[in-house]
């Protein structure tokens, strides 16, 4: 059975994903970002203001992540949907510090022009470990991450 220390030990050894939105247009577009995640699964990412994810994700805040599964060995993965926000005020302070202890240099961007920080609120989750025969497949929507012990 599948633990919230496990699953959030997975997600957060794997410090990139593969995130997926969609255009004005209705065209899907993805991108691989660095990630880091928080005791309640929200995820945290920076970009720039002008890169096609912010810009999507301002219109339409809904998100798809693949994390995991990139090498022998590793065939577990996390299938992640949600809605992203850009935290302010002490939301987003808490999440760079998530943020900044996955990634130390972090604060050497935050100069950057147009720098934001996105995170996203999972809304399902699939967890599937194929390592185990039987594979375990867990599905959990945001009531289930919030209650998994």
């Amino acid at each position: 059975m599948l633990t919230r220390a496990e699953l959030l030990g997975f997600m957060r050894a794997s410090r990139f994903a593969v995130e997926a939105s969609v255009s004005g247009e209705g065209a899907p577009q993805a991108a691989v970002i660095g990630i880091a995640v928080t005791d309640q699964f929200e995820l945290v990412f920076d970009t720039l203001d002008t890169t096609r994810k912010a810009a999507n994700l301002r219109r339409d805040p809904r998100i798809a992540l693949a994390i995991g599964g990139a090498g022998d060995g590793q065939e577990r993965t996390v299938q992640l949907e949600g809605v992203a926000d850009e935290p302010t005020g002490d939301d987003r302070q808490r999440l760079q510090q998530v943020y900044f202890a996955q990634f130390p240099d972090g604060p050497t961007r935050l100069g950057w022009a147009g720098l934001i920080y996105v995170r996203v609120r999972p809304t399902w989750l699939r967890h599937s470990d194929f390592r185990r025969d039987p594979p375990e497949i867990v599905e959990l929507d945001a009531a289930g991450l919030a209650s998994l012990r």
